[in-house]
């Protein structure tokens, strides 16, 4: 049985999947998806419910436990979950879909170029790559001190070679908060772009 989209949110306690993976489903073939970054899941585990085999990674055991968990819960047995730190991390595959979201900003600026460039590597013709990540830029410079982020225009350039089938630049909210209680806002690269045929 498929389960809605507010299925493990509502039951697990977990932030909802993301709207940008929400929005890119009817693009998207299923297949294997990665996900750099998965936290507790909850992108993973909505694609392994909307056919996908999903390899989730992250570097917080916490987290992963907890996906674990849900997983062993749910007796869900398409989600492969490996501790990994992206900034030490090369891969290769065949994914229909990677995709990183609110991720990157977490990550050292040297490791951006080689990550994008394997995420492109391992998808496979037509496949699909989703990127959402916190920016800075002149006219709404980010609020708080992540090691990356990018500058505006940074993100597309890497997809040049790519069918973009969106990209904006737009003011979006983390789910951080200041000290009056109010969701801390900035500007985030958001791509969603495949793999053209040769």
């Amino acid at each position: 049985m498929i389960k809605t989209e507010n299925y493990f949110a509502e039951t697990y306690g977990l932030t909802p999947t993301h709207s940008e993976v929400l929005a890119a489903l009817p693009h998207l073939n299923p297949g294997k998806a990665l996900d750099l970054g998965c936290g507790n899941g909850r992108n993973s585990l909505f694609l392994s419910q909307n056919g996908f085999d999903v390899t989730a990674w992250d570097h917080n055991p916490a987290s992963l436990a907890r996906l674990e968990q849900i997983a062993a819960q749910e007796s869900i047995t398409n989600i492969h979950i490996e501790q990994r730190d992206l900034n030490q991390t090369r891969f290769n595959g065949g994914y229909t879909f990677v995709l990183s979201t609110v991720v990157m900003m977490f990550l050292q600026p040297e490791t951006i170029p080689q990550l994008i460039a394997d995420m492109q590597a391992s998808t496979v013709r037509d496949g699909h790559n989703l990127i959402v990540a916190a920016m800075s830029t002149d006219d709404y410079p980010c609020p708080l001190a992540f090691p990356f982020t990018f500058k505006s225009g940074e993100l597309s350039h890497y997809y040049r070679n790519w069918h973009i089938l969106k990209y904006n630049e737009h003011v979006g909210q983390l789910h951080k908060r200041d000290e009056q209680g109010n969701r801390i806002s900035c500007r985030f690269a958001t791509l969603l772009a495949q793999k053209a045929s040769l």
